[in-house]
């Protein structure tokens, strides 16, 4: 255990003392170990620990949070009586009793990322690097970062809840750059998955390198796409961005709980076309944004957001239970102890629908085809957004023809969701770092290949 159990209650006294309803320990210990490649070479190797405890108190809807890297006796009461002053006056320290809970590790790992051999970590990036590296003449640079964590989790709280976790993480990243005639283009793959090495049994890493150099590849001999509305098919995987960012921000208690989403309210509503259902799901097994337990020792569950168009649910954090009048759904979480932890999601996907991906494509006269999906950014009270197309295609006559670059897709959640009416059948995951109020976090993004009937498409 990081803290002792008699020191939590102590600390859990302290922080209460002063008028709290509710207080809550948060302790971390998080080993980050990367491996970069550059210039045909391994160019870094970094590792880092961090470790510290949060303590957070509540009275009401109101909340004080202070951290510590401290993590001595003396430096941790200091922050509890911190909190504590914050929170009010007062100087009895109350009686605080923990429970310790078990729970079953749904993501066990066979090859820990940290302690595995560094030649093994480097001879797998290598591959991955001297692949893309290979495809092509024209490839000009790569660049690629192994990433391993190991993270443990404590939480203690004035409920007489004591619960730990531990959570570790593998991602591979290439990007490549494709050059000709003074011109550059860029590409890209990022696989990850919550286990250790043993992701490289799901993933060829030289497979993974040469996906990075083909996408750059195509932009490089891509015209720019036309602007105008169009009808758009958003393909499987990381096309889930879509929906995490321009509705699923908007389904967060942190935002409806104030008032601040195009959401508020709308709970039993139909706000989707009938062949959307999205889910958020901490559960599943190995998923890049799975956990055991979120951040304020809730078990994670399959929270249904929208079935079959009708609201169903929203993703719920302690304070967003307070503010709704709703139960938590195991959606707290944090980038680390100096964050206050929010409602956040987790594996957030649109699932499988009715339609065939053939027919999809064969729907479209005129459009555009969005193999793969990049970065963006969205309004959660408006739910506008603009994101950008990363590899994409024309569509003519139900064919996928010419690929073009420079394409982004403009509009808002609230419409996108009426829009999309059609819904294939190949569901994949892709995975990202998401920021947000309480830091960046991994989640998964996904859906199955679907058409957008007519959205803005911005280009040239």
């Amino acid at each position: 255990m990081m803290i002792q159990q008699s020191l939590l209650e102590e600390l859990l006294g302290v922080a209460m003392s002063t008028g709290g309803d509710f207080a809550e320990i948060y302790a971390e210990h998080t080993r980050n170990n990367s491996v970069q490649f550059l210039d045909r070479r391994i160019d870094r190797i970094t590792d880092t620990v961090l470790s510290g405890v949060g303590i957070r108190i509540f009275c009401g809807e109101r909340t004080v949070y202070a951290s510590t890297s401290d993590l001595t006796r003396e430096g941790l009461l200091a922050c509890a009586r911190s909190a504590a002053a914050a929170m009010g006056e007062g100087s009895a320290p109350l009686a605080i009793r923990l429970s310790s809970v078990a729970h079953a590790d749904a993501h066990p790992v066979r090859i820990d990322p940290n302690a595995a051999p560094m030649k093994l970590r480097t001879d797998i990036l290598k591959s991955a690097c001297f692949a893309s590296q290979e495809c092509s003449e024209l490839i000009t640079q790569v660049q690629g970062t192994l990433l391993g964590v190991d993270h443990e989790i404590l939480v203690a709280n004035s409920e007489g809840l004591l619960v730990q976790d531990r959570h570790v993480r593998t991602r591979i990243v290439v990007n490549a750059v494709a050059s000709k005639d003074g011109e550059n283009q860029s590409g890209g793959c990022a696989p990850g998955r919550g286990m250790g090495l043993e992701l490289f049994d799901l993933y060829d890493p030289a497979e993974v390198g040469r996906h990075a150099a083909e996408m750059a590849l195509v932009n490089l001999r891509a015209e720019y796409c036309k602007a105008g509305q169009m009808t758009v098919a958003i393909e499987n995987g990381f096309g889930g961005v879509i929906f995490h960012e321009a509705c699923g921000h908007s389904l967060e208690a942190t935002q409806v709980g104030v008032g601040m989403s195009e959401m508020c309210g709308k709970l039993g509503q139909k706000i989707a076309n009938e062949k959307i259902t999205a889910i958020d799901d901490g559960t599943i097994p190995g998923a890049w944004g799975s956990v055991n337990i979120d951040d304020e020792g809730t078990p994670t569950q399959r929270n249904v957001l929208i079935e079959k168009g009708i609201l169903k649910s929203y993703m719920v954090d302690r304070l967003g239970s307070r503010r709704l009048g709703l139960p938590m759904t195991g959606n707290s979480r944090r980038q680390g102890y100096t964050y206050e932890p929010t409602s956040r999601m987790t594996n957030t996907f649109i699932d499988n629908g009715p339609d065939r991906n053939e027919d999809i494509i064969a729907s479209i006269e005129y459009g555009l085809y969005a193999k793969e999906m990049g970065g963006g950014s969205v309004n959660p009270l408006t739910g506008a957004f603009n994101f950008s197309v990363r590899e994409g295609y024309m569509i003519r006559n139900g064919k996928i023809c010419e690929p073009v670059r420079g394409a982004s897709l403009i509009g808002t959640g609230s419409q996108i969701l009426q829009d999309i009416d059609m819904v294939g059948q190949n569901l994949a995951t892709g995975q990202g770092m998401c920021g947000s109020a309480s830091g960046n976090v991994p989640t998964d993004v996904g859906q199955p290949l679907i058409r957008v009937k007519k959205i803005t498409v911005g280009g040239r």
